[in-house]
C-alpha cells in the first residue's frame, strides 16, 4: 500500500474544520463547533449535556459553556433533567432549527462543490463516507463487547 492515508485523513478533516469555520464566522458569525453542537442537538433531540459532549468529543464543562452563549442567543433551551441531579437537557428553539436548517443546506451545498470542483463524484464520495462510518461504529461496538 503506498500513501499515507492516515496523516493525509487528518490533515483533509483538519483543513476542512477550518474552511467551515472560516465559511460559517464571516458568513452567519458562528464558528463551526457552534454549529456542531446545534446540529447535534437538533440530530438527537431533547439531549443532555453528557451526550453532547460525547457527541462533540469534548468535555462536558466545555459544552456547559458554549450551552449557556447558545441559550443567551436564543438558540438553545437549556432545562434541569426532570430526573434530577445536575444533568441538564438541550433542545433547539425555533430559532436554532431554523438556522440550523439554513446552515446545513448552505453548508451542504459548498461542500458538494468543492467534492465535485476535485473531479470525485458526489454521491461516491457520500456513499464512501457512510461505509467508513458505518464500519467504525460496528468495530467500536464489537470493542466494547
Amino acid at each position: 500500500m503506498d500513501g499515507n492515508l492516515s496523516l493525509n485523513l487528518h490533515v483533509l478533516v483538519a483543513r476542512l474544520d477550518r474552511a467551515a469555520d472560516r465559511i460559517l464566522r464571516a458568513e452567519h458569525n458562528i464558528s463551526y463547533s457552534r454549529f456542531l453542537a446545534l446540529t447535534l442537538v437538533g440530530e438527537l433531540g431533547v439531549s443532555t449535556q453528557r451526550a453532547l459532549a460525547d457527541g462533540l468529543g469534548v468535555t462536558e464543562p466545555s459544552v456547559s459553556r458554549m450551552t449557556g452563549v447558545l441559550a443567551a442567543e436564543g438558540l438553545v433551551d437549556v432545562q434541569p433533567d426532570p430526573a434530577g441531579g445536575n444533568r441538564r437537557q438541550l433542545s433547539l428553539t425555533d430559532e436554532g432549527k431554523r438556522l440550523v436548517a439554513t446552515l446545513r443546506q448552505e453548508f451542504e451545498e459548498k461542500l458538494a462543490a468543492l467534492v465535485a470542483d476535485s473531479g470525485v463524484p458526489y454521491a461516491e464520495f457520500a456513499e464512501h463516507t457512510e461505509r467508513l462510518l458505518a464500519t467504525l461504529d460496528r468495530v467500536e461496538r464489537e470493542s466494547t463487547k
